[in-house]
């Protein structure tokens, strides 16, 4: 008997792609690159803005490269004690506002997690009453200042500590983790708080990281909060000085004191929203990986 070689063998093809599927992928990938050009322009038009001469900017000139380059205008910004200082308030307010919003969201998450729990549908309606309906501008600063909250870190971070959409996808993430995990930890004699702490946090990470992210950019980019409660120039975030910048309101000592200011004055826009997505930008790329397989996990399954 002779036996066959390797090469007499029967070749295996792979499936072979449909017209159908080839055209869909080219499709696709159009649109996902027109999507990226679109998101991307405005931030590259900013930046080239930000670099630019005033006269070029205010011709419409500037696209998504810089025209007559120059830095007068970040000079100008980095020079501003208030602008540090108000910096400096958004990395306290954010960081602060964050470490309070993720120990509250996954105490409460964890506990609408147990369907075991008495009155489990009065807390998770309390919470959901709370997505569609608010108490009011008025009431809420009048409560804010009853509580002598206004003019203090507290005003920014204790009535936005809980997001409840965010508490909704812990729950679910929560609610999809072994059971037997916990019970295990119990007989070997874990209380709640051990479980918690030392079984369940750590198979959480992903959602973590994703809750990280999504309360931090909201407390980083939130400006009428602290617009609203606060009276002194010094405890504004940055956020507020931009938003002083674009509506106008710097004082006109700031606006006209020299001709350098005179000349960066259409560019100091730019220049405060490049520095103020800076941190985002560069803190994203590596929470990322974390943020599908979080959202996923915590996804709400029917």
């Amino acid at each position: 008997m002779i036996l066959g070689t390797k090469s007499d063998a029967p070749k295996t093809r792979g499936p072979v792609d449909s017209r159908g599927y080839r055209i869909f992928r080219v499709v696709n990938m159009v649109v996902l690159i027109g999507v990226v050009v679109v998101t991307l322009y405005p931030f590259l038009n900013i930046v080239a803005r930000s670099l630019s001469e005033e006269a070029y900017i205010i011709a419409g000139k500037v696209t998504i490269f810089p025209r007559g380059f120059d830095l007068t205008a970040y000079k100008l910004l980095m020079s501003d004690a208030l602008f540090w200082t108000n910096y400096r308030n958004t990395v306290v307010y954010t960081v602060v506002a964050t470490l309070i919003s993720i120990v509250l969201t996954t105490c409460y998450a964890y506990v609408l997690s147990k369907p075991q729990l008495k009155g489990r549908g009065v807390l998770v309606g309390i919470a959901l009453f709370t997505m569609f309906f608010s108490g009011g501008l008025i009431p809420n600063y009048v409560l804010v200042t009853s509580l002598g909250m206004k003019n203090t870190i507290w005003a920014v971070v204790i009535p936005n500590a809980i997001s409840v959409f965010n508490l909704l996808v812990m729950k679910a993430f929560f609610e999809g983790l072994p059971t037997e995990l916990e019970e295990a930890a119990a007989v070997d004699g874990l209380n709640t708080y051990g479980i918690l702490l030392r079984i369940v946090l750590p198979l959480s990470k992903a959602i973590i990281a994703t809750m990280v992210l999504f309360y931090a950019v909201s407390f980083w980019n939130s400006w009428f909060t602290a617009f609203l409660y606060m009276d002194e120039q010094d405890l504004l975030p940055v956020t507020v000085y931009l938003r002083n910048l674009i509506a106008g309101a710097t004082s006109a000592e700031s606006a006209a004191a020299n001709a350098d200011k005179v000349q960066a004055a259409a560019t100091l826009q730019a220049v405060t929203i490049v520095l103020t997505t800076l941190p985002i930008l560069a803190v994203y790329p590596f929470v990322q990986r974390y943020f599908v397989s979080g959202v996923l996990l915590g996804a709400v399954k029917g």
